[in-house]
């Protein structure tokens, strides 16, 4: 964990990155029916991980080097819930791990979808619980 006269800017640098992988997420989605879904759902994936992720460094609390949104979801207080279902945790899990490798089948354009709105919704949902100066925080460097 940081020094605590580091926190809000750590947690803005992960905010930013945050930002950065939801940004991507939207662009690649108006490619229709050329987008990636895979790509799509990665980033969506990727923003919810590191808003978690800020949010447990605003709590001052560690956590491991995962992809897995239900450890990271299990290490937040009671008092910071994203309300993110056991399925959503799962599904945005996969969008990580499974679904970037062959084998794993095509998503549908409207499964990326559904990440970017999900992403979306955890960002509103931690960011509510974040200090004012890090809600003004938008994409592109801490």
């Amino acid at each position: 964990m940081p020094a605590p006269d580091r926190v809000l800017a750590v947690v803005r640098e992960w905010v930013v990155k945050a930002e950065n992988d939801l940004t991507n997420a939207a662009h690649v989605l108006k490619l229709a029916a050329e987008c990636p879904t895979d790509t799509v759902c990665f980033h969506a994936q990727q923003c919810v991980e590191k808003y978690l992720k800020a949010l447990l460094v605003f709590h001052g609390i560690d956590f491991p080097k995962t992809h897995d949104i239900e450890k990271l979801v299990a290490l937040l207080p009671a008092r910071a819930d994203t309300r993110l279902t056991a399925e959503e945790q799962g599904r945005l899990t996969d969008y990580a791990t499974t679904t970037r490798y062959p084998g794993s089948g095509e998503m549908l354009l409207t499964e990326a979808r559904r990440a970017v709105v999900l992403a979306r919704r955890v960002r509103r949902q931690v960011r509510s619980l974040l200090p004012s100066e890090i809600r003004r925080v938008r994409r592109g460097r801490p």
